[in-house]
This record gives structure tokens, C-alpha cells and sequence, in this order.
């Protein structure tokens, strides 16, 4: 099994930035594709972006040009800059096949 622990939420004004951390831990060797996800209240769970082990990147168009997603090894991080309200939300780590989700962590923009 994954384990998956996210760091890194909180509270920032619209136009400001944070960055998400993933740490992933146990059967690490099952995990090609990471990234992050997001919930907003009310709405679906929605893809932000994600990575595989070749540093390909694939992001929602909602955060192109405003987020960038890294890796290093088993740690995947989420910088996300020019933040807006609509921002606002609980962001998952996501494990790829390993079936693995974080518990999430707030992430909420101010206007």
C-alpha cells in the first residue's frame, strides 16, 4: 500500500501563491502517474494536474499558465501562483495506480 501525506494549505489573499507537497511512502514502486486533484463545496472532485515518472504534465485549463506541478522522486509539490477565489478548495494528492488518495488539505483565496 501508498500512503500519501500533503502539506501545505492555508489561507492567501487573491493574487497570491502557495505551494503543495506530497510525500508518498510504503509500495512507492506501483506509482508512475502523482498529482493533484480538487474539491470545491458542492462541486465534483476535478483534476488540477499530474506527473509521471518522465516529468510529463498534464494540467486542467482552468490553472494552465498559473500552476506548475514537480516531483522529486516520491515527493510531488504544487506551485500555485496568480491565486483566485475559484481557487478555493480542498486539494488531494493523488497516487496514480496505486489507488492511493491524501487526506487533503484547504486551500482558500480571499478576494
Amino acid at each position: 500500500q501508498v500512503q500519501l501525506v500533503e502539506s501545505g494549505g492555508g489561507l492567501v489573499q487573491a493574487g497570491g501563491s502557495l505551494r503543495l507537497s506530497c510525500a508518498a511512502s510504503g509500495i512507492i514502486y506501483t506509482i508512475n502517474t502523482m498529482g493533484w486533484y480538487r474539491q470545491a463545496p458542492g462541486k465534483q472532485r476535478e483534476l488540477v494536474a499530474l506527473i509521471n515518472s518522465a516529468a510529463r504534465t498534464n494540467y486542467a485549463d482552468s490553472v494552465k499558465g498559473r500552476f506548475t506541478i514537480s516531483r522529486d522522486k516520491n515527493t510531488v509539490y504544487l506551485q500555485m501562483n496568480s491565486l483566485k477565489p475559484e481557487d478555493t478548495a480542498v486539494y488531494y494528492c493523488y497516487g496514480g495506480a496505486s489507488g492511493s488518495w491524501g487526506q487533503g488539505t484547504q486551500v482558500t483565496v480571499s478576494s
